[in-house]
């Protein structure tokens, strides 16, 4: 049976610097997989290429069974797979509903759907009592709730977080684990990259390394954090 997600000998060039080569890696329907290394290792380039905002110059990206590596990001968003960004960017003049709505207007399954989803949305990231906010107004962990509940607008198969808890407070951060593995408990399978360690380590049911574009290391978190290369590199043991 095929993973929800394949990627396969996946390479990235910018000029003559190779920000990935030959990555392979499977995600499994339902599966929590985290994704760490140093800052320059390819962990963003690699989201980008699965999701379409970049395209791969060799390598192919199945999602669902499916070859998606020419496909745009908005049509890979339509089948189910969706990703945050690392820094928020929402529509800051817009309440936070309406910025939940925009994606949902794209996905709806009837005019007029949005509103109503988007609410449903915002209760179950915790902004429901902030739907009529200007996005402006928001503090930095309402930010990271909002830019989740706008991936979670195509009701994703597959999530995809980019460093969501960054400059987040140790609660702050409990309170984002705890609702991302809510999501996964109801079906949803999670790709999270992460520097945030312990947060890293608490979610995943799968760690794989990166350094200097390639997979370095692979495995259950408590065996990956006792890497003597994951030490070395990431670490700085």
């Amino acid at each position: 049976m095929s993973a929800l997600l394949e990627v396969e000998s996946v390479h990235k060039r910018f000029g003559g610097f190779a920000a990935l080569s030959n990555v392979s890696l499977r995600v499994e329907a339902g599966e929590r997989l985290g994704i760490i290394g140093p800052n320059g290792s390819g962990k963003t380039t690699l989201i980008n290429c699965i999701a379409g905002a970049l395209a791969c110059d060799a390598g192919a990206v199945r999602f669902g069974g499916s070859d998606v590596t020419t496909l745009a990001a908005h049509q890979r968003a339509r089948r189910g797979l969706a990703r945050s960004f690392q820094i928020p960017r929402p529509f800051a003049s817009m309440s936070v509903r309406e910025n939940v709505a925009v994606p949902l207007e794209y996905v709806a399954a009837r005019a007029g759907d949005a509103p109503k989803n988007a609410q449903q949305i915002l209760d179950e990231v915790g902004l429901g009592d902030k739907a009529d906010v200007p996005a402006s107004a928001l503090t930095q962990v309402d930010l990271r709730r909002l830019e989740l509940a706008r991936a979670l607008a195509v009701r994703p198969r597959l999530l995809i977080l980019d460093e969501v808890m960054a400059g987040l407070s140790t609660s702050e951060v409990d309170a984002i684990l705890q609702l991302v593995m809510a999501l996964n408990a109801q079906g949803m399978t999670v790709l999270m990259i992460e520097h945030i360690m312990y947060a890293i380590m608490r979610f995943s049911q799968r760690v794989i390394c990166l350094d200097a574009g390639q997979i370095v290391a692979e495995g259950k978190p408590d065996a990956i954090a006792a890497d003597a290369i994951v030490r070395k590199i990431y670490l700085g043991a």
